[in-house]
């Protein structure tokens, strides 16, 4: 008769097989088999002992082998030791995710460098927001890959969910293949091409950008957004762009631009690009999306807001957009199994229209802080929204709502239709 030892090593082959357990680092992986054996650890229980864990390792905390030995020596042994155990061990997790991070003295790793590749495809199909989802107020935009992945490094992206590996691929017959896209020209498109990669980081690579302005031109009834967190405007210096495509820059404050968005250009290089671009008379946007809660986050965001409104004129800002992290588990997944340095996880999750972001109390302090910012002409000339949040926060924090995805969809268009005209006219 096999011993219970030996059987249950038998069974953590197996159940270890089917959790993270293998991306923990070699010196964690022994000391978690060792635990797991002494007290007999399910498949719950190990997966829930890794994910804190890789948690620990990640915010720069003390490592899961100090935390569970301190426990241990506290807790009395007994039937329900394993319990009282893992219980302690949430509750200092949670507590930590509660704490405001403090980005002092991170040490970031450095992010791989992406593979870049080409295939040939065949045809160019329009899709859907790929967080789109009818439990929250979304504006419908439709998305054109122009290129799949990114070698920007944020550590919350969404986009490293979608793609396997770490390789940016482009298509050697977009320009083909979007000449031959058919449009309604009765209707009138929002298009963006910032969702699976970003819109202006390869700059005209592979004919890119050639591709997308032509597509402009021919098809004026197309709003087409070029949205990034790069500098690199060389190309839209030199062309006349069309009164149709608007440029819109992701913001973030330049503490989590050094620790959570690695490789992106700083925050004044950002400002500066969209200052060029709106001098040359193309109406520009932002992004606050996501704002970060964290020890001095009111502070840097309240001067981002101050800033824009010093440099930018409303007349030439279609919209602000407002948002914060929002996750789904495939990306967390990702996330706890890149090993890397980041406080991004470390943060109340709390689930919310289907996925998993900060409590309602944090989303309205972040929100109404940003709206609030700007002046009552900002807030009439330009286009503020919550990007993917449930639409009972709308009226809490701007005091109207959209009634529905379609109505909000129309109240974006209208607004980025009538901005463009009056820049032009």
């Amino acid at each position: 008769m096999k011993s219970t030892s030996i059987v249950y090593s038998e069974k953590f082959a197996t159940i270890s097989q089917q959790t993270s357990f293998q991306q923990l680092p070699s010196k964690q992986q022994a000391f978690t088999r060792d635990i797991a054996h002494t007290y007999r650890f399910t498949m719950q229980e190990l997966q829930q002992f890794v994910d804190i864990a890789q948690d620990l390792t990640s915010w720069g905390e003390s490592n899961i082998e100090e935390i569970w030995s301190k426990l241990d020596a506290g807790v009395k042994n007994g039937r329900d030791k394993k319990k009282e155990l893992l219980l302690q061990l949430s509750n200092r997790w949670n507590e930590l995710k509660n704490e405001p991070n403090r980005y002092t003295n991170i040490t970031t790793t450095p992010p791989e460098k992406p593979s870049i590749n080409t295939v040939a495809k065949d045809e160019i199909i329009l899709g859907y927001c790929p967080v789109a989802s009818e439990k929250t107020r979304c504006c419908n935009l439709l998305t054109l890959d122009a290129v799949e992945s990114c070698s920007f490094d944020c550590s919350y992206c969404s986009i490293q969910s979608f793609y396997r590996g770490n390789q940016v691929v482009f298509d050697e017959n977009f320009a083909a293949n979007l000449s031959k896209l058919k449009l309604n020209p009765d209707e009138i498109y929002h298009i963006g091409t910032g969702q699976s990669s970003d819109s202006l980081l390869w700059g005209n690579k592979h004919g890119i950008l050639d591709a997308l302005v032509d597509f402009a031109k021919s098809n004026p009834n197309v709003i087409l957004e070029l949205k990034t967190k790069s500098a690199n405007i060389n190309y839209l210096s030199k062309i006349e762009i069309p009164r149709n495509i608007i440029c819109t820059w992701s913001l973030n404050t330049q503490t989590i631009i050094e620790n959570e968005e690695h490789k992106t250009a700083s925050l004044q290089q950002r400002l500066d690009a969209a200052r060029k671009i709106a001098d040359r008379g193309t109406i520009i946007g932002f992004h606050f999306h996501p704002i970060v809660h964290y020890s001095g986050w009111h502070e840097e965001y309240e001067s981002i807001y101050s800033h824009i409104q010093s440099r930018f004129n409303p007349t030439e800002v279609a919209m602000i957009s407002i948002g914060t992290l929002t996750f789904i588990k495939p990306v967390i997944k990702k996330i706890r199994a890149r090993s890397f340095h980041s406080k991004i996880l470390k943060m109340p999750l709390v689930e919310t229209a289907g996925k998993l972001s900060y409590p309602e109390e944090i989303k309205l302090e972040l929100f109404r802080l940003a709206y609030n910012s700007f002046t009552r002409e900002w807030q009439d000339h330009v286009f503020f929204y919550l990007c993917m949040e449930d639409q009972r926060l709308w009226n809490k924090v701007f005091g109207y709502e959209y009634k529905s995805n379609h109505e909000f969809e129309q109240a974006m268009k209208y607004n980025y239709l009538r901005k463009i005209g009056h820049l032009h006219a």
